[in-house]
């Protein structure tokens, strides 16, 4: 599977979020975030959606600390496992335990993938919140920073174009 949907190519009846936008979008949910009080002492994407995202956050909030966990549940469009699964390089538990932590994810569609990660992170001591540019109202995870509610499919601007082969 390529990181490219063809879907992209269509972008009738979709959410379709440009550079600029994510740029403004990731200010935003910043300023969500900081507003709220809670200073991340770590922010942990969710790989591979969650990077860029991440990545944004941290900047705009001032986190010099963050790192990843890789999680694939997604096989293809509309196409899941029958569980997110974590794949390696795992991140170092043990050295979140205490720290206030930021997940990243730039979707909570089912939700399933966050539900995934939030327990394992609080099961090893982290006080954690979440963030993620979109989420879906049919996800089972109530996420505590949102920057948009949506139930089209997403384009994103890191994935609306094939692999550079």
């Amino acid at each position: 599977m390529t990181a490219y949907h063809a879907e992209a190519s269509d972008t009738d009846g979709k959410e379709v979020l440009t550079w600029e936008g994510f740029g403004a979008a990731s200010r935003e949910l910043a300023s969500t975030v900081a507003t709220s009080g809670f200073r991340p002492d770590v922010i942990v994407a969710v790989a591979r959606g969650g990077l860029v995202a991440a990545g944004a956050l941290a900047y705009a909030l001032g986190v010099k600390l963050a790192d990843a966990m890789n999680v694939e549940f997604y096989t293809d469009v509309a196409t899941t496992l029958p569980d997110p699964v974590l794949l390696a390089p795992l991140l170092d538990i043990e050295s979140i335990a205490g720290r206030r932590v930021l997940v990243v994810d730039d979707v909570a569609d089912s939700g399933r993938t966050m539900d995934l990660v939030m327990k394992i992170l609080l099961a090893n001591g982290a006080e954690v919140r979440t963030a993620v540019l979109y989420t879906k109202p049919t996800s089972v995870f109530q996420v505590d920073f949102v920057w948009k509610q949506t139930d089209a499919w997403i384009v994103f601007p890191w994935s609306a174009l094939p692999p550079v082969v």
